[in-house]
């Protein structure tokens, strides 16, 4: 799931095939705001963003703690395959995904509006998972 295979020197173009990923969701999806993606031991390897720019760095080890937090957590009570995490606040939403891609896992970062269209959202970061995981070549 979100088990640290490779190092987080991802290749040039997978960086930019998921970069290309966050800027679709980025123009499609009403609300959010900032959509980083970083490798599973916590390094940030591109972002965009329309609002305030945040501490990239903290947000990229934070996001690959909780991760690895919660896939303990699934360890325990049996559950498989976990792919992402939705944390809803009072002014506003952060998701959590992963890139199971076989030779650079990767994590995407989502901070969002409170009334965004979760669904639609969800949809799109599971699409773009799976086109970042089929460009690990």
């Amino acid at each position: 799931m979100f088990g640290i295979q490779e190092s987080r020197a991802a290749p040039a173009h997978l960086i930019q095939k998921a970069r290309s990923e966050i800027q679709n969701i980025m123009s499609s999806a009403r609300g959010v705001h900032f959509i980083m993606v970083c490798s599973t031991d916590g390094f940030e390897l591109t972002s965009i963003y329309k609002k305030e720019n945040y501490n990239n760095s903290k947000l990229a080890a934070v996001g690959s703690s909780i991760l690895a937090m919660v896939s303990a957590f699934t360890h325990e009570i049996n559950l498989t395959g976990c792919q992402t995490l939705t944390l809803d606040a009072e002014n506003g939403k952060a998701i959590l995904s992963s890139v199971a891609a076989p030779r650079h896992p990767l994590i995407i970062i989502v901070l969002a509006e409170k009334d965004i269209l979760l669904g639609q959202v969800l949809y799109m970061l599971k699409q773009a998972s799976q086109a970042i995981k089929a460009a690990d070549v």
